[in-house]
């Protein structure tokens, strides 16, 4: 057994929301030792561009969080490409993958999740890609150059993302998605509608609600097929079902777990010493898991001040995500409920704005394609449940700033 290592703020994971708990602990003061645990080599980096930029792009560098000098500033003792084994809760330790151990006196997890496969043969084909790191984003930008067609398996917003770079490299498309529409669990379906339409016009074969997406194992080939489509063969393939989130070393420490990790407002699990930020971390009034760049940096930034005992309100931000497809700037405020009784459209020449209500004309979500100041007012209207006219709201004449 080698002799523990004291950690002293110890955060396991060098994601997103890691980089932000670690940069506002120095921020607000915080000069204790700082250990990061990141099973990746690099500092913490940026992960939108992985579906866009870093594909399309030639010559892309790693799309840091923080400048060199800044990281090297944050002193931080990292422990990299390692991973976290387990966590004593009662002993306030976490062991390390080379048998090492550190203690702490406060721990953040953020281990985010990793790429979900429909099968142990999908993750062992040789041309099935996943896209969640920078040398994931690597491996797929290599294969896409010799590649001339190629399956997106699953019709969610990375697949989606992951199409449209495709497109702009020349790329034949076909997306496979087992539900009746695309991004059917985010968003209304007239969205769905205006997604699909987008990529038909793009030159994408979307295929929707074509049932079991199967593998044919019997060949070297990537061969693939469902219900609507025979075999076809693909030079490559992508995996666009979601995440797995990385719950087991937060069930191995005994931590309370719904969806992810149950957190207060505070970001504190259930155990008083012990935080979570980021995609694993609940939501704590929405009660699940956002995988958001705004979340995973927001969160982080608010349970670190709370990590050190500063004055916290609890975070209570509105959910919010956004997507670049084409030309597309597409912006979603709030989660699908079913309070949203009524769905309204907004189109102009350039933008085009969904509008989900309840019964009290109060707006629950909202969805706009190239129209940033729109969802900013929808923030305030969220926030002061401000009543709306659907009326109003149709009409592409009327302006929706004498509303402020």
């Amino acid at each position: 057994m080698k002799p523990l290592i004291e950690g002293g703020i110890v955060i396991i994971g060098g994601g997103q929301a890691g980089g932000w708990a670690a940069k506002t602990l120095r921020d607000q003061g915080y000069q204790g030792r700082l250990s990061v645990i990141s099973d990746e080599p690099h500092d913490f980096y940026e992960r939108p561009p992985l579906s866009k930029a870093a594909l399309v792009q030639e010559n892309t560098t790693l799309s840091r969080l923080f400048s060199e000098e800044e990281t090297k500033a944050l002193n931080l003792t990292w422990y990299r490409p390692i991973r976290a084994t387990g966590i004593d809760s009662e002993k306030k330790q976490v062991q390390l993958s080379d048998g090492r151990g550190l203690t702490f006196d406060k721990l953040l997890i953020a281990t985010g999740g990793r790429p979900r496969y429909l099968s142990s043969a999908w993750q062992s084909h040789p041309r099935v890609f996943a896209l969640r790191s920078w040398d994931d984003g690597q491996k797929l930008r290599r294969a896409l150059l010799s590649a001339k067609k190629i399956a997106i398996i699953g019709g969610g917003w990375i697949g989606l993302e992951v199409a449209a770079s495709a497109r702009l490299m020349g790329i034949d498309v076909t997306i496979f998605e087992r539900q009746e529409r695309l991004c059917q669990r985010s968003v209304p379906s007239s969205v769905s509608n205006a997604l699909a339409l987008r990529h038909q016009q793009a030159g994408v074969n979307v295929i929707t609600d074509c049932g079991e997406i199967l593998l044919d194992e019997n060949t070297d080939e990537l061969c693939i097929r469902c219900a609507k489509r025979p075999n076809q063969s693909f030079d490559l393939a992508v995996m666009g079902i979601g995440v797995e989130l990385n719950l087991e070393l937060a069930a191995q420490a005994g931590l309370e777990l719904t969806h992810g990790i149950v957190v207060n407002g505070q970001g504190q699990t259930s155990h008083p010493d012990i935080y979570a930020a980021g995609d694993v971390a609940c939501h704590p009034t929405l009660s699940l898991c956002l995988q958001s760049w705004a979340y995973a940096q927001n969160q982080a930034i608010s349970t670190a001040k709370a990590m050190l005992n500063h004055h916290s309100e609890g975070f209570n931000e509105l959910a919010w995500l956004w997507s670049d497809q084409y030309q597309d700037n597409i912006q979603i405020l709030g989660v699908p409920t079913s309070q949203a009784t009524q769905h309204i459209q907004r189109i102009t020449p350039t933008s085009e704005v969904h509008f989900s209500l309840n019964n009290d004309n109060e707006l629950v979500q909202m969805v706009a394609f190239n129209d940033a100041r729109t969802i900013k007012l929808g923030k305030r209207w969220m926030q002061n449940s401000r009543q709306l006219s659907p009326l109003a709201l149709a009409d592409p004449q009327f302006s929706l700033m004498s509303l402020k």
